[in-house]
């Protein structure tokens, strides 16, 4: 764990006011998933995205109840702020820390956007990776929060992928057997 105080201390030396208010956007747009959750309203407008936005929702519910619900109450880990504290620059979340819950929902959104659209998803993927930033940032998360956040919400991304691919291909085995 003290390598984890050692970059989130490097971090706060980085303090600029424009760049606190970034971060402070970032993770306030992070939060509940809600960029993810206006992203996907905007994708389903269109026909050919409709698919790709219902399976965000559905990566973001399996995320949220996985590691917001189960997980950090399970593991129970204090955030960085409370275990040494420092003069904050946002409120600190009464939520534990493992895993970051802005990660795994920003980059199981943003994976299965990119698998779906690479144009969209490589952007999709930067502003996860910023608001994953974020939360090192405002010193809310260790970085092994954010590891835990990338993997679960990648593999979350990527479970929701392979049953939706799963049953497209079940549904065109049974109406070519028919």
């Amino acid at each position: 764990m003290e390598w984890e105080f050692i970059i989130l201390n490097a971090l706060q030396n980085i303090h600029k006011t424009i760049l606190d208010n970034i971060m402070i956007f970032l993770s306030n747009i992070g939060e509940y998933g809600i960029v993810w959750i206006i992203f996907s309203f905007a994708l389903f407008i269109k026909r050919k995205y409709r698919a790709c936005a219902i399976l965000v929702i559905i990566a973001l519910l399996i995320n949220y109840i996985e590691c917001d619900i189960i997980i950090k109450n399970i593991i129970q880990r204090e955030r960085p702020c409370v275990v040494n504290p420092i003069d904050m620059i946002v409120s600190i979340p009464k939520s534990y820390s493992f895993p970051s819950g802005h990660t795994s929902s920003s980059f199981a959104a943003s994976t299965i956007i990119f698998l779906h659209n690479k144009k969209f998803g490589v952007t999709a993927l930067i502003l996860a990776i910023l608001i994953a930033f974020s939360r090192m940032y405002l010193y809310v998360h260790f970085p092994t929060d954010i590891i835990g956040g990338i993997v679960f919400g990648i593999l979350n991304a990527l479970l929701v992928s392979f049953l939706y691919n799963k049953s497209i291909k079940n549904k065109l085995v049974q109406k070519t057997g028919d």
